[in-house]
């Protein structure tokens, strides 16, 4: 389920954070659908169960998953309702950590919205 890159500047609890933002906002995971468990998850991947701790409490702070103390981790009612601001933040803060300066956002955003004043 998860494509997890060992050797990527990103820290492995923010790829796994991204990678289940993307499932819900894209209808892949659903409210109520329960997430593999913080153990199943870290052993599958090799990883330090810690480090799907973290990634799913953050997800919880942000109200993209619940958690039901011995039941597990479940998603959210409205986590795919996330609102457009929210949406463009994260899709932002990937492309600054893949190395996208300012500049170079303002200018694509500059040019989108000039092909829009000549449509």
């Amino acid at each position: 389920m998860f494509l997890l890159n060992l050797q990527s500047k990103i820290p492995i609890n923010e790829q796994i954070q991204n990678q289940i933002r993307r499932f819900i906002e894209n209808g892949i995971l659903k409210p109520g659908d329960r997430l593999p468990s913080v153990r199943q998850l870290a052993v599958e991947n090799g990883i330090n169960p810690n480090t799907v701790a973290r990634a799913y409490s953050e997800l919880e702070k942000n109200g993209y998953v619940f958690n039901m103390p011995k039941k597990g981790v479940y998603v959210a009612e409205g986590a795919a309702g996330q609102n457009r601001e929210t949406m463009i933040e994260h899709a932002l803060r990937e492309l600054k950590e893949q190395g996208v300066t300012k500049k170079q956002l303002l200018d694509v955003i500059d040019a989108l919205y000039e092909e829009d004043k000549h449509a």
